[in-house]
């Protein structure tokens, strides 16, 4: 027998059973876990495998992207507008210098560098990895390299690297036209495909270069390289070369070109010649224009100052964006409107006292010549830019009237042409006035629009393309540089109005007393054509004895011309506006002179 005390203490038992379920709860938990374990493993393995090797692929291989190279712009005659020059620039990898600062210095001595320069290449050298190559300065000229090379023993970890650069090699002439190319900024990739520009640089800003980017830019390529734990790439595995952009022709003749802006001579101004069935621009200028290689890499503050303090504006689009009155330009439309309204018939007579008065009101409205021009029919009105005419006869038309035949013609509407940045101008009435200034519309503001003043404000390009309508009795083409179209609208007019309206425009150039009589003997044949001051500013009613050429240069009066040549046949149409330059006869219409002979030479 046992005797009782061997045998286990109640206490100790209770001890011993807690011990033991603890030992097999944790045993229940190790296998619970082991038993997630396996089954994680088995989703790992079998479930979620290509996934997970999908990424260790793309930690190992990564896509790197391929730029493009730039599409050529040409001229009609396949001339170079816009192109890509091989260039150098200094390249620097971080790693391999061991004193940034004092690299940069050593550069500085020798080919020198700007704050500007020196500011963006540490910007890059943030964004970059230190083994990743970082631009300190492009466009390096032949005695930059020559230095570079002579000194190349002090600049360890620094290259020069061949690349394409864009490059305009007429400068100023065409810069409103075919634009520029700069650096891609956050606006840009806004817009813009960011896959397509992962490798560019560079991007269309303004003119051609913006319209069509989409076409010139082109479509990057890629290269999946393999890469180490560094993210250096180790081995080149797949290649697709990227598709180069388009070329694009223009329909501009770089020669009409030059000939235009020579015709301007020392006058701000534009000029627009458009063939008046295909709407092909053959010359298109904003004068004074700007050098776009500056952009091209970033300009510089001096020179960004420069053109934004110019009197001139070169940087300010004078054909797409400026905004003029027409004066005496829109008369034809005017006369056209009248003839339709039946206001006035061709023979229709008015005495031109030098002085207009609507009844019932003391305003007077001058003519252009003191004393007036007597009587005058339209032919003559037209001849002489009989100011007193037009306003008797705005009077009885109406501004509604008057609103409705300038939008046949395309006034107060974009042109639609294939460039960025297109003003619509001002085409006033009763509804506009009451919707902008909310004002109403007075008698005397019908008056003076009918000569192309007050609220009325047009572009060239409008007055190009409504003179290219007049020209082809109201069937044009818009004006384009790339992709032509087929006539927009038709002005549909009685037959003899539009040969009524013809007489007098053949008289203003080749009539005894024609406005722009002095320009017949330049030309190869008959043209018609339309002079034109816009006012710059206001003056008294009773100022009659300040010449023009004795105001600022600033205040003087723009000089305009419209006119379409051959007169029997008309092929092109044309705008000039000169500003500052006093009268349409003396300062516009010899450069449209100038500019249709050559372009009539050349077999237009």
């Amino acid at each position: 027998m046992i005797s009782s005390h061997h045998r286990w203490p109640a206490n100790d038992r209770q001890a011993r059973l807690t011990v033991e379920r603890r030992i097999w709860q944790m045993i229940a938990v190790m296998l619970i876990a082991l038993l997630a374990l396996l089954t994680r493993f088995g989703q790992l393995q079998l479930g979620d495998h290509d996934t997970y090797a999908a990424r260790a692929e793309t930690n190992r291989v990564k896509l790197r992207a391929i730029a493009p190279n730039r599409g050529l712009i040409v001229d009609r005659h396949h001339r170079i507008l816009a192109e890509n020059q091989p260039a150098y620039r200094l390249i620097m990898v971080p790693e391999r210098v061991a004193d940034i600062d004092q690299a940069l210095d050593d550069v500085e001595r020798m080919i020198g560098l700007t704050d500007q320069q020196r500011e963006r290449f540490e910007l890059e050298l943030l964004r970059n990895r230190r083994f990743q190559p970082v631009t300190i300065k492009s466009s390096l000229d032949d005695r930059e390299v020559a230095r570079l090379a002579t000194d190349r023993h002090l600049l360890d970890g620094l290259e020069i690297e061949p690349y394409l650069i864009r490059h305009y090699p007429h400068g100023s002439a065409l810069s409103h036209v075919v634009g520029y190319v700069a650096r891609l900024d956050e606006s840009d990739l806004k817009r813009l495909n960011r896959d397509n520009y992962r490798a560019t640089s560079h991007t269309g800003k303004t003119g051609i270069e913006r319209h069509y980017e989409g076409v010139l830019h082109g479509t990057a390529g890629f290269e999946r390289v393999e890469t180490n734990a560094q993210g250096r790439m180790v081995r080149v595995l797949q290649r697709s070369d990227p598709k180069p952009g388009r070329d694009l022709q223009l329909t501009l003749d770089l020669g009409l070109q030059l000939t235009a802006l020579e015709a301007l001579g020392n006058h701000p101004g534009a000029v627009v010649a458009q063939d008046i069935q295909t709407g092909e621009v053959l010359a298109l200028v904003s004068k004074p224009g700007f050098d776009p290689n500056l952009f091209v890499n970033g300009i510089g503050h001096d020179d960004y100052r420069a053109l934004l303090d110019s009197p001139y504006r070169p940087l300010f689009n004078r054909f797409l964006s400026g905004g003029y009155e027409p004066g005496s330009t829109i008369k034809p439309f005017i006369a056209l409107a009248g003839l339709e309204a039946e206001k006035i018939t061709p023979e229709t007579r008015i005495f031109s006292s030098g002085r207009y008065r609507l009844p019932g009101h003391s305003r007077e409205y001058r003519d252009w010549r003191a004393g007036g021009h007597g009587w005058v029919d339209l032919e003559s009105a037209l001849e002489q830019s009989v100011n007193i005419y037009f306003y008797d006869l705005a009077s009885n038309l109406g501004i509604d009237r008057i609103s409705r035949e300038l939008a046949l013609f395309g006034f107060g509407q974009p042109t639609g042409i294939d460039l960025p940045g297109e003003f619509d101008g001002v085409l006033p009435g009763r509804s506009w006035k009451r919707r902008t200034l909310n004002q109403a519309w007075f008698p005397g503001e019908t008056v003076i629009t009918g000569i192309g003043q007050g609220f009325i404000v047009v572009t060239p390009l409008q007055l190009a393309y409504a003179a290219a309508e007049l020209a082809g009795h109201g069937l044009a083409a818009p004006p384009r540089l790339v992709e032509l179209q087929k006539p927009a609208r038709a002005v549909v007019h009685d037959a003899d109005h539009w040969e009524a309206v013809f007489a007098g425009l053949r008289a203003v150039v080749h009539g005894s007393r024609g406005t722009a009589r002095a320009i017949a003997a330049g030309l190869p044949v008959e043209i018609g054509g339309k002079t034109g001051t816009s006012q710059v500013f206001g003056r008294p009613q009773d100022d009659t004895q300040i010449e023009s050429d004795d105001l600022p240069w600033f205040l003087r009066n723009h000089a305009l011309f419209i006119g379409f040549a051959p007169i029997d046949d008309p092929r092109i149409a044309i705008a000039v506006v000169a500003e500052h330059g006093g009268g349409g006869s003396s300062v516009a219409a010899p450069v449209a002179a100038q500019v249709l002979a050559a372009a009539l030479e050349n077999g237009w």
